[in-house]
């Protein structure tokens, strides 16, 4: 078998998987341009150098996918990004109607997430961001979906003068649950957000509590400085930071890589 000295860039070129060749010509570094690469001084070797580019490992040792090295699409992860995105609103808007159950609908959702997150190709920092994307996405579906009321109370909530009713009695997991419940000014009786420590056996009494005027949400005791969820809030904004700027930052490094090597051909 001869040498990589001896071979022609043709058949360098024609051992690439039809992947890596592929990316070579999306990139414009194609069988024509690496031939006139190899014409010019110390051709072959700025030609072995390019290739090397393109069957490199993977991290890890895996197998590269779709061209490890090469020019990283944009698609992708535009595609990732507009998934995760997706996902986590559904999910944020089932909370209108299930409350802190929408975190099970984030969790299912999560599965195509994952799923397009592993279709993105192997490039510098692909690894890094698709975990990153996924981890931000699993924060703003858990985080979110248990503080939306709290966040929607902030922002949209008034402060009214509510009555506290008989609380209600549930069973959940073999053990009795109390839940306190208030009467609004219109006459309609509401569990709270969360109860208080002596609320249970305060029916009668009348208490402050902060409630969402289009009834999405349930009144939350006490003022709106009290209801909390501020910390969560900020990091649920990070997270969503992150589910942007892990994607880009992929594209960005993966084509910086790439533009030194295109470079080493001109």
């Amino acid at each position: 078998m001869a040498s990589d000295d001896e071979r022609s860039v043709d058949e360098l070129f024609a051992e690439l998987p039809e992947k890596w060749r592929q990316s070579l010509e999306e990139a414009g570094l194609g069988l024509t341009e690496l031939r006139r690469v190899a014409a010019g001084p110390d051709g072959m070797r700025r030609v072995r150098t390019i290739l090397a580019e393109f069957s490199e490992p993977a991290p890890g040792g895996r197998t590269a996918r779709a061209g490890y090295g090469g020019v990283t699409p944009v698609w992708p992860w535009a595609r990732l990004f507009l998934v995760a995105a997706v996902s986590a609103v559904v999910c944020l808007g089932a909370s209108l109607f299930i409350g802190k159950a929408a975190a099970l609908v984030g969790l299912l959702l999560a599965l195509p997430v994952f799923w397009v997150a592993f279709k993105t190709r192997d490039t510098r920092g692909a690894s890094v961001a698709r975990y990153v994307t996924a981890a931000a996405y699993l924060v703003l579906v858990l985080v979110g979906s248990a503080f939306a009321n709290s966040w929607y109370l902030h922002l949209r909530g008034t402060e009214q003068t509510v009555t506290v009713v008989a609380p209600a009695h549930q069973w959940t997991h073999g053990t009795r649950e109390t839940y306190c419940r208030v009467r609004l000014r219109d006459g309609s009786v509401h569990e709270v957000v969360a109860n208080k420590d002596d609320c249970a056996d305060a029916a009668g009494r009348t208490v402050t509590a902060v409630v969402d005027p289009a009834g999405h949400y349930e009144p939350a005791l006490g003022t709106r400085s009290a209801i909390g969820g501020v910390p969560e809030g900020y990091l649920c904004l990070g997270a969503a930071a992150l589910l942007v700027l892990a994607p880009a930052t992929a594209v960005v490094m993966g084509r910086r890589r790439y533009g030194r090597t295109a470079g080493a051909a001109r």
